[in-house]
């Protein structure tokens, strides 16, 4: 089956209220190719959930950044999944790599969020990726595949998760994996599903990469086999993401 394209744009901690409706009707007036060749979902912070879900037009959905790891109560600070649920937000991003280092999120405690996610109607956004000492290591694989084994040890329905491979290395920093080197990870990634859960699921479960994506960079991405969309920080808060949008036209035409 084919895997439809997927373009996340993660707002990350940014904006006012009058710079989110100027994104919002930027993302509005944008021409982008129909709903069966790409999805996309945008993920403001939690403040503009409302606001975002309000305005944006009916063919792009939203996710928030992030929930808590069970039903909610006296956990100040925290958003349940069930809140989100409650003010129809269909998707979380969770196990980001800056709530991983900062706030010393593990790779079970992410595979328990997920799972919990799930069980209350979302859809996830489940990030893996290696620091650049991971890499300069040759540990890649082993990191990002103990990552996917917490969620998998805990999931059973995939048809409900995309996952993002953002090496921490190229977060923020201008450096990309290269096409090659992405491709690589992700395919690895794929074969890990194969191996560990079903055929089935490493075809069907899109993988998508992040890291310094940008209207230049997006096309050459998006077109390696294993590369089935990004998840884009930076350059959602611009027009650019329009292009980058736009790149699931190099899928379709493949």
């Amino acid at each position: 089956m084919g895997r439809t394209f997927f373009v996340g744009g993660n707002w990350k901690c940014n904006g006012t209220s009058e710079e989110v409706k100027k994104i919002v009707s930027t993302l509005n007036a944008g021409q982008v190719p129909s709903q069966d060749v790409v999805e996309v979902v945008v993920s403001p912070p939690f403040v503009f959930l409302p606001l975002v879900k309000s305005e944006l037009r009916p063919d792009f959905h939203v996710a928030a950044q992030n929930c808590w790891v069970k039903k909610g109560g006296a956990f100040t600070g925290e958003v349940s999944a069930e809140m989100l649920v409650n003010l129809s937000i269909p998707w979380v991003i969770l196990g980001h790599s800056e709530r991983r280092a900062i706030l010393g999120e593990s790779d079970e405690f992410v595979g328990d969020k997920v799972a919990y996610a799930i069980s209350q109607g979302l859809k996830v956004i489940a990030c893996v990726g290696e620091t650049l000492e991971q890499r300069e290591s040759g540990s890649t694989i082993d990191v990002v595949a103990a990552q996917t084994k917490a969620i998998a040890d805990r999931v059973k329905d995939w048809t409900k998760v995309v996952i993002a491979y953002e090496p921490v290395w190229a977060i923020g920093t201008g450096k990309v994996a290269s096409p090659a080197q992405a491709q690589e990870v992700h395919a690895e990634l794929r074969k890990w599903l194969q191996v560990n859960v079903s055929a089935e699921v490493a075809a069907s479960t899109r993988i998508i990469y992040g890291g310094s994506v940008n209207g230049a960079n997006c096309k050459e991405l998006a077109g390696q086999p294993d590369i089935d969309g990004f998840l884009v920080g930076g350059a959602s808060l611009k027009p650019e993401f329009i292009d980058i949008i736009k790149s699931a036209e190099v899928k379709k035409n493949a």
